[in-house]
């Protein structure tokens, strides 16, 4: 009898087959993680208090982070693989660097929701809670996914998607501790 949160062995039914049909690379969760926690502390740590709102510059400094993140994130792995023995040329690197998508795909909804605030839709304070709930919720989402595309079973997805959710509640406490 396998252990209740461990992998779920192979089956026929239409459940289990759905789940692992759309199984994106694990790149794919691992730099989305990254980009939706970096977008969070980001958002909030631009949005301070007492100061002028500007949604546009803090856009354009999240959008300049992740790019800068995914680039030398990307870069670290063409070094440790050259260090490794791994040389591979310059399109094998530069396809390394571009794996590296995810993560600025993940900070799309903040700074969409933070474009909103620049066109007088909403406050930026807004926008950034907004931005903060979203991402919280994008944790759950992707740490609950990625634990069921694993094989496992839904408590242990859901306790998975929770842990994945506390960084964006990390953040949301330090945004409130520090305002």
């Amino acid at each position: 009898m396998p252990h209740p949160g461990g992998p779920v062995p192979p089956s026929t039914g239409e459940s289990s087959r759905r789940f692992r049909r759309h199984r994106p690379p694990e790149q794919v969760f691992f730099s989305g993680t990254y980009g939706l926690v970096l977008a969070s502390t980001l958002s909030a740590a631009l949005d301070g208090q007492g100061e002028r709102p500007d949604p546009g510059n803090d856009l354009l400094w999240i959008l300049l982070t992740v790019l800068a993140g995914a680039a030398a994130h990307g870069y670290a792995h063409v070094i440790a693989g050259r260090s490794a023995g791994h040389a591979r040329g310059p399109a094998a690197a530069f396809r390394t660097v571009a794996a590296e998508w995810p993560l600025v795909a993940a900070a799309l909804p903040t700074m969409a929701m933070l474009l909103t605030a620049y066109a007088g839709w909403w406050p930026e304070a807004t926008a950034v809670e907004t931005a903060l709930t979203f991402n919280t919720a994008a944790l759950f989402g992707a740490g609950a996914w990625s634990a069921r595309i694993s094989g496992r079973r839904w408590p242990a997805a859901f306790l998975a998607g929770t842990l994945d959710m506390a960084l964006g509640l990390l953040v949301i406490v330090a945004d409130v501790a520090l305002r």
